[in-house]
């Protein structure tokens, strides 16, 4: 095993061949762009430790972006081949003793985590460069092709490398908690590393991502969150509550009778779709009584000239996702709540989420409906055996645990959702429902998805909404356009 001093030395003199090993194997790190890419949104702020050459970081595309290596020689290349690009900056340090005093909102470690002495200490490191809201990307070789990586250094097929740290996924998660990082997602890619027409595409973009295939791609990917950080003050934290409603008349005053108080302040904002049963009567009813007590809002989903006298017409095209997100965008507290005009889930449960967002245990609370008994009628059996199929199918499509995908109530920063909603057209809008949209909109920006358990009542006024058949289907369309935007690309 070589010291630290002679591991510089043997990359110093590898640095003019640098760019002879990418050209070589261009089809591997041209892919690994592309993925990295696709955590990694456009226009932030990226550190990349054991950055080479700078291409990596070149691709991503910051709105400023370091690049911090060991080797002089490697730095020197980096600093020459960007030297036009005022956003990029390149310089040595040590990654066990980082002397930077700057924060990013993302730090990668790409193929390097096998050079390092103290692999705990390179991620202790990590604390200097990170806050509440960064995201650590990591990216190392699956140990189970160790043999052929060293066959390939010794054909010239690969970069000559000195011996390795063989680290699993597992010993890269169990480093990190130590440190007081949370992993977000994890998993693997690139099963076939050879550029060979259809055979590669096949693969990597489609067998690979496959359950239990999955395990044997190349490259293994950790994303981690800091969990040791300064949490928001809670006192000072505003809520928004958000209540979808369409001939919900009954609901009305027990929601704002039962909905607490959170935080420094709470507003309840009703989004109406067309109600013909009194709905928006009641609810300026009790804005009217409550004036100077409580924060009350209603909007309008669409004008009301617009349904067909019956409560139907337009608004059923726009569905509960447009209510959402009209809400949302009137909003003014710093965290977003929404609960589902039927009180299915009780409104006192909501300082739960409360707390476990303010708390940092999660970006995203989602609530789940399939962990407490629910009452006699609260679900029918197929919509049940229909959202464990869906949690299921999440699960491995975000990579993060989703027991109930379905759950009307969904709690998140302000700024968070502004985030998903200058990147929404990754996916496009095409969600009626809401729920899709913000977990999928929540794990491309690598927001920690956490669900709250809540206990789900029979519902005491009203009808239901959901059509079981035709909007199962158009749940299936919708994984469907996700797998191939997530899992597939």
């Amino acid at each position: 095993m070589k010291t630290k001093s002679e591991k510089i030395a043997h990359y110093d003199q590898l640095a003019g061949k640098r760019l002879y090993w990418r050209e070589r194997n261009a089809y591997y790190y041209h892919d690994m762009e592309r993925f990295l890419a696709g955590i990694i949104p456009e226009g932030r702020r990226i550190l990349e430790i054991g950055c080479g050459t700078g291409d990596l970081l070149y691709a991503l595309r910051p709105s400023f972006g370091l690049g911090v290596d060991f080797s002089v020689a490697m730095i020197e290349q980096a600093k020459q081949r960007f030297v036009d690009h005022s956003s990029l900056k390149f310089q040595v340090e040590d990654a066990e003793a980082l002397g930077i005093n700057e924060k990013f909102d993302y730090v990668i470690m790409s193929d390097m985590l096998g050079e390092l002495t103290d692999v705990w200490q390179a991620f202790q490191e990590l604390r200097k460069v990170t806050h509440n809201s960064s995201r650590v990307v990591i990216t190392y070789f699956n140990g189970i092709w160790g043999p052929l990586l060293e066959f390939g250094e010794k054909i010239g097929l690969k970069m000559p490398q000195d011996n390795q740290n063989w680290l699993d996924i597992e010993d890269i998660n169990n480093l990190l908690r130590l440190n007081d990082f949370e992993v977000i997602s994890q998993g693997y890619r690139f099963l076939f590393p050879i550029r060979i027409p259809f055979l590669s595409t096949l693969f990597n973009r489609f067998l690979g991502r496959l359950p239990l295939l999955n395990r044997l791609g190349l490259v293994s990917y950790v994303v981690a969150r800091p969990t040791r950080c300064e949490s928001d003050r809670i006192d000072e934290t505003s809520v928004s509550v958000i209540v979808p409603c369409r001939n919900e008349k009954g609901n009305i005053r027990p929601a704002v009778e039962r909905i607490p108080d959170m935080g420094s302040h709470t507003e309840i904002i009703f989004v109406d779709g067309n109600s013909n049963d009194g709905t928006v009567e009641e609810i300026e009813h009790v804005i009217a009584e409550y004036a100077g007590e409580l924060d009350i809002k209603l909007i309008h989903q669409v004008p009301p000239d617009t349904s067909d006298g019956e409560g139907h017409g337009r608004m059923l095209k726009l569905g509960k996702g447009d209510a959402v997100r009209k809400g949302f965008a009137e909003a003014k507290g710093d965290v977003l709540m929404i609960l589902d005009a039927d009180l299915t889930v009780p409104p006192e449960e909501l300082p739960r989420f409360y707390s476990a967002l303010t708390n940092g245990y999660g970006d995203f609370v989602n609530g789940t409906r399939l962990v407490y008994p629910m009452e006699d009628n609260a679900m029918r059996t197929l919509n049940k055996y229909a959202n464990y199929f869906f949690g299921w199918l999440f699960s491995w499509l975000l990579e993060q645990p989703i027991k109930d995908t379905l759950c009307g109530t969904k709690v998140l920063y302000r700024k968070d959702y502004l985030n998903i909603v200058r990147n929404r057209a990754y996916f496009g809008d095409f969600d009626p429902f809401g729920d899709f949209d913000l977990l999928f909109g929540a794990a491309k920006q690598n927001l920690k998805i956490i669900e709250m358990p809540v206990h789900y009542k029979e519902r005491t006024y009203g009808d239901i909404k959901i059509e079981r058949f035709r909007h199962g289907i158009l749940l299936l369309k919708m994984c469907w356009f996700a797998m191939r935007k997530l899992k597939f690309r």
